[in-house]
């Protein structure tokens, strides 16, 4: 099947997948470097597809078929790529957001501004303000600098593959968008899970998160065994039992 592909800015076409079908769209933010071919966007569609349920997945710019220089980008970026694509598939439409890692962070953004729209939002290993912690508290004095002189650095993923770029396009264009600085304005159900393992994300990041939710129905789950990916067959039974409960299914 041929990649549809939309254009918010010249030579940025984003690339996304809607399935049609019933109730609210559930709209799947992928992380940092990752895009909708991945393993939870991809079981996702498969659980959406099995029961006729609507569903949005895409890349944002500089991400998987999406047009755009990845290290020219941050999340104020990224958030209007998942804002643009999602008002051009589903105006008007009822929404359930599921971020993982970076778009957690992406959904947080989302998600006072869909009002009643949004119906609830699932976050797995979410990763909030990740650029200021990297900055201010992960990089030793040495990699700081080298990002500050030669405007990225690049550091190994402990998944394999090629190693991950840290741009200081991305640290600046992600200064305005933090969420972690007071109450987040999103009032409908949220479901956390993190894993204990994760190496990238820590755990204790959650429970932080919870504090800050304006909503008051807000349940976080650990998975004391997960990793970071949270791709294990268990975790994607889990997440689309979360998903599920939250739309109303039957057994999830």
């Amino acid at each position: 099947m041929t990649m549809p592909f939309a254009t918010r800015l010249p030579g940025i076409d984003l690339a996304y997948e809607f399935l049609e079908g019933k109730g609210p769209v559930v709209m799947f933010c992928p992380g940092y470097a990752s895009d909708m071919e991945g393993t939870k966007a991809l079981a996702l569609k498969a659980w959406c597809q099995a029961r006729g349920r609507a569903m949005l997945r895409f890349d944002y710019a500089g991400h998987g078929k999406s047009g755009g220089v990845f290290t020219e980008n941050g999340i104020g970026d990224w958030a209007a790529d998942a804002a643009f694509i999602l008002e051009r598939m589903a105006p008007g439409r009822e929404l359930l957001l599921v971020g993982s890692s970076m778009g957690g962070w992406i959904s947080l953004l989302l998600g006072p501004k869909l009002g009643a729209r949004l119906k609830g939002m699932v976050l797995l290993a979410p990763a909030p303000d990740f650029t200021a912690t990297m900055l201010s508290q992960e990089l030793p004095p040495e990699l700081k600098e080298e990002v500050r002189n030669k405007g990225v650095i690049y550091r190994p993923s402990q998944y394999g593959g090629d190693p991950l770029p840290f741009s200081l396009a991305l640290v600046e264009r992600s200064a305005a968008f933090l969420v972690m600085t007071g109450e987040i304005a999103v009032t409908c159900p949220v479901r956390i899970l993190h894993g204990m393992k994760d190496a990238d994300v820590p755990w204790t990041q959650s429970l932080k998160l919870v504090e800050h939710l304006a909503s008051e129905d807000v349940m976080l789950t650990y998975i004391k065994t997960g990793d970071h990916r949270l791709s294990t067959p268990e975790d994607l039974a889990l997440l689309s039992g979360t998903v599920g409960a939250l739309l109303g299914e039957n057994g999830g």
